[in-house]
């Protein structure tokens, strides 16, 4: 089944290589970033400057489609890709969780951003912690991984 998804804006921020932009935005919570949507979708941002957080769900456009077991960057061992966020996935589609800031008309500026500068946004939901929040929540093989330099080659 083929399914046409379309670009409803795009995301502005400092991270211009894939080599040197963040793993996870958590770990670089003052990285900035601004999102800007086409026009046409601009009055969907009513009443967004009333959460704190956002999902940003974009796409991988700059990501080869990639193995079913990939080595993530934050692990040595290999792992299903399901299991990982790696970029390289058979739909590339990426989702990042946001501080909201401020917003001007259809842009909007964001926090702990770890996108590359000129990825198409595919949509924006409103974190909501009372839905998003399981504290109980296991963090599989993820649990006590620390940032570190992505790994040369592992794209």
């Amino acid at each position: 089944m083929i399914i046409n998804i379309q670009a409803i804006g795009i995301i502005h921020t400092d991270h211009t290589s894939k080599e040197h932009s963040p793993i996870q935005g958590v770990f670089h919570p003052d990285a900035t970033g601004t999102v800007e949507l086409f026009p046409e979708f601009a009055e969907g941002l009513l009443d967004i400057e009333l959460f704190s957080h956002l999902y940003l769900f974009y796409h991988f456009d700059r990501a080869d489609p990639g193995e079913l077991i990939r080595y993530p960057f934050l692990d040595d061992t290999p792992h299903g890709i399901f299991a990982t966020r790696h970029p390289c996935r058979p739909n590339g589609i990426g989702i990042t969780v946001v501080r909201f800031l401020e917003r001007n008309g259809n842009r909007f500026t964001v926090k702990g951003i770890d996108v590359l500068d000129g990825t198409p946004l595919l949509d924006i939901k409103p974190y909501i912690p009372r839905f998003d929040c399981h504290p109980e929540a296991s963090e599989g093989w993820f649990a006590g991984k620390n940032n570190r330099q992505k790994p040369v080659g592992r794209e």
